[in-house]
């Protein structure tokens, strides 16, 4: 057990638990995750450089995919930065404030990801569904409206739970985790029933809701070009099924961090670790690679750019 309290400052520390065979591989973690921070850091940038300086790109589909992006190296890096300090580090530590505000940006930016998934899907069914009204309906002034709620909604929501965490004694000092998430509940002393209740609350509202509101959506879409023609069930396909499969590998990987707080006895450390690394890992890298790859006006434009950087 390492110092916990500095009495010089009264901070306090939490001891990050959650390494397997740090000794014995901490270069080896570092090399692979530096190397994926670079990967995420300029796969996501390349294309949200290409929507900003291509005026074809400058509608809402595409303005809701850059902010998607800009959540995943925002969350990157407010992830990937502390675990490569602890990598090569003698003490895996973190003071409970850091730790709190951790867990308000990866909540908060995991909600915004989920609310940003509804507005595109809604963008898409106004698009193929009612397209002669889609310029009078996703004007600037809409999309700035759904970007703003995306991001300050959860954000908003967050901080009344934030409150409750920061006046809450601990009895713990030790979480078997690498980064701060919902584990920090286990610091507590006691379990607060409201911020339980709360927490559902939040859960259904940035989360389970957008879901549904997604899957309707394009339940409706998928029906109505079913009896359209093939190049409306075409157009249909390129834009919605890069959006569905982003949606379901989040979910997935937040269906995950959601349970792992109840089943955390029962899941080997080194399962543990593996599955959160994926949540680290694969999501920021799959966003730029489904985007850049399956939507058309995108790979154009990423092709014409590296054709560019090999003639030069």
């Amino acid at each position: 057990m390492y110092l916990l309290m500095d009495n010089r400052v009264n901070v306090t520390y939490i001891t990050l638990d959650g390494y397997v065979d740090l000794y014995k591989y901490r270069y080896l973690y570092f090399v692979i995750m530096f190397t994926a921070y670079i990967l995420i850091i300029c796969s996501n940038s390349t294309v949200v450089y290409l929507i900003w300086i291509h005026q074809n790109l400058h509608e809402p589909m595409y303005i809701f995919i850059a902010a998607l992006l800009i959540n995943s190296l925002v969350f990157s890096t407010l992830i990937y930065p502390k675990l490569l300090i602890d990598f090569l580090s003698e003490k895996q530590i973190i003071s409970y404030s850091a730790c709190l505000f951790q867990y308000f940006m990866f909540y908060s930016l995991g909600g915004s990801e989920f609310l940003l998934l509804a507005a595109m899907s809604y963008d898409r069914y106004v698009s193929i569904c009612k397209p002669l009204q889609y310029p009078a309906i996703m004007r600037k002034t809409t999309v700035s409206i759904f970007l703003a709620l995306a991001w300050l909604v959860p954000a908003c929501e967050l901080v009344a739970s934030l409150s409750m965490s920061v006046n809450s004694k601990l009895c713990s000092f030790n979480l078997n985790v690498i980064f701060c998430n919902n584990s920090i509940y286990k610091l507590h002393c006691v379990t607060s029933r409201a911020q339980s209740i709360y927490g559902v609350f939040i859960l259904l509202n940035v989360a389970l809701f957008p879901v549904l509101f997604v899957l309707f959506t394009y339940a409706k879409i998928f029906k109505i070009t079913y009896r359209s023609s093939r190049e409306v069930r075409k157009k249909a396909a390129e834009t919605c099924l890069p959006h569905l499969l982003v949606l379901i590998n989040f979910s997935l990987l937040c269906t995950y961090d959601v349970i792992i707080v109840r089943l955390e006895s029962d899941i080997p450390k080194i399962a543990h670790l593996i599955l959160t690394l994926q949540l680290i890992l694969y999501h920021p890298l799959f966003n730029p690679i489904i985007y850049g790859l399956k939507m058309k006006e995108i790979s154009k434009h990423l092709k014409k750019l590296f054709r560019r950087d090999k003639m030069n």
